[in-house]
């Protein structure tokens, strides 16, 4: 299976990486910000210029994931965000990839914004927090803390 996971390269990233024994016998990418750590990352991976929230940068990102999932085909598009993931998970989810996100351990009480941006296209949509159940709908899923 082609999985592609897509993070932010800070604490998203870290942990991301905690998870990749359970991703081990699949083709996988890590698509995250250009730094020197991501850089230094012993993985398949396509580094991108942060985009933060600015609607251009949004948009040029878009264009970017379209080339990107056009080649590469994933089956799978993993997140748990930050801001790369609202345009990568919409152009994949237009792709056919099935979508999973998983809304950062730091969310405790509150969703985050990108988490409600994707709640809708989320095949799967996973929370660390119980009490985060009823701030998202029927889709969200506790099954204890990922990390």
């Amino acid at each position: 299976m082609k999985i592609a996971i897509v993070c932010s390269h800070g604490g998203h990233l870290t942990q991301m990486l905690y998870l990749m024994d359970a991703f081990k016998g699949n083709d996988i990418i890590i698509i995250t910000y250009d730094s020197k750590r991501t850089q230094e990352l012993d993985y398949k991976k396509y580094l991108v210029k942060n985009i933060g929230y600015n609607p251009v940068r949004m948009l040029t990102a878009a264009i970017t994931f379209l080339r990107v999932f056009s080649r590469y085909r994933p089956d799978l598009i993993i997140s748990n965000g930050s801001e790369i993931a609202i345009p990568a998970l919409y152009i994949g989810r237009l792709l056919g990839a099935k979508i999973i996100f998983i809304e950062s351990w730091a969310r405790v009480n509150n969703p985050s914004l990108t988490g409600r941006l994707v709640y809708p296209i989320a095949d799967h949509f996973l929370v660390q927090w119980p009490q985060l159940i009823s701030k998202y709908g029927k889709k969200a899923v506790f099954e204890g803390a990922l990390i």
